[in-house]
């Protein structure tokens, strides 16, 4: 039944599920990008390019998707988390654009070093965008001051040693999915040399996992007591547990190739954002504004939830449905000219 109880819970569900198609969708299209500073040839950057070239726009949808829906169906976190995280956010855009001008006028620049300008700022917009995220998380996680239901906090409140690891953290996990979906999508040199990025990442990944895990308890004492107290002591035991064997499926698949193994390198390596993602979920629910919102508290009202949930449960199939499009796109794997402008 839909109710000031349920409906909250729904539109949480809704919005989590909306960051993480981004995170999944825009993740890895990201990745390729920061593994430009990898690859210098331009034969190997054009095919990395066209690799995303089908999907790599209408990824964003599902950012704007989230802004949208905070604001309608949780506005006190949107008027408390924007404001706590302006600088961020307005500097992500600016990645995003410039990623975006950058990954158009490479195939048009007129001479190498034209195009060399623009494979600069792709790989520079890339990063940016997903250094920004990833601090945007860890400055939600460090908590917000909130006073009057308003932003208490000044320009830099999101900066912290903390919000600064997560935002490399999640720079090094967007370039582990761009390594895994290369080495999925490619072959050749181009994808053996992705197959040693991809491990190095990955442990690169599992150690930020790891000290992540170590560091959020310490934040507040609430993360703490869900961690370590009965039940929430299961779900803290299996975690290890799931990270461990994705991480053993993910080494395998990259240690001996093959059609089934390269995509099973790529779906590990989404389990272990799927596995990171789930644990930040169990350590806010139900707060939105750690340490003190929950979403109950910071929800519009029920008639505004009603009327917009009619809108998502049309859009959201729509928008699964021409990203679903856009795969269907890729035949086998990647070449030079498969999607040349």
């Amino acid at each position: 039944m839909l109710n000031a109880h349920t409906l909250p819970i729904i539109w949480g569900c809704i919005m989590a599920f909306v960051i993480f198609a981004y995170v999944v969708l825009d993740g890895f299209d990201l990745g390729v990008g920061i593994l430009f500073a990898a690859e210098r040839g331009r034969a190997e950057r054009d095919i990395m390019v066209n690799s995303i070239a089908p999907v790599w726009d209408g990824n964003e949808t599902w950012l704007v998707l989230g802004g949208s829906g905070l604001y309608g169906a949780f506005p006190e976190a949107y008027s408390v988390i924007l404001p706590a995280v302006y600088p961020l956010v307005i500097t992500m855009l600016i990645g995003l654009i410039l990623r975006g001008v950058a990954f158009e006028f490479r195939f048009r620049a007129h001479t190498e070093r034209h195009r060399l300008n623009w494979d600069y700022g792709f790989w520079f917009g890339s990063v940016i965008a997903a250094f920004c995220q990833g601090a945007i998380l860890g400055a939600v996680l460090h908590g917000t001051k909130v006073a009057g239901g308003q932003f208490a906090g000044g320009p830099f409140a999101w900066f912290s040693a903390f919000s600064v690891f997560t935002g490399l953290a999640v720079v090094c996990g967007y370039a582990l999915l761009g390594a895994a979906w290369l080495v999925w999508r490619t072959e050749g040199g181009l994808q053996l040399r992705m197959r040693r990025e991809a491990a190095r990442l990955t442990v690169g990944m599992l150690a930020g996992i790891l000290a992540v895990s170590v560091w959020t308890p310490l934040l507040d004492h609430a993360y703490a007591v869900r961690w370590f107290t009965w039940p929430g002591l299961a779900v803290t035991g299996l975690a290890p547990l799931a990270v461990a064997a994705l991480a053993f499926f993910l080494f395998r698949a990259l240690r001996h190739g093959g059609a089934v193994h390269d995509s099973t390198a790529f779906l590990c390596a989404l389990g272990l954002f799927l596995a990171s993602f789930l644990g930040l979920g169990f350590s806010l629910f139900p707060h939105i504004i750690p340490p003190g919102v929950t979403i109950w508290q910071a929800a519009s009202p029920v008639g505004s939830q009603e009327f917009l949930l009619v809108g998502a449960v049309v859009l959201i199939p729509v928008i699964i449905a021409y990203n679903a499009f856009a795969y269907t796109i890729f035949h086998g794997k990647v070449d030079h000219a498969a999607f040349d402008h």
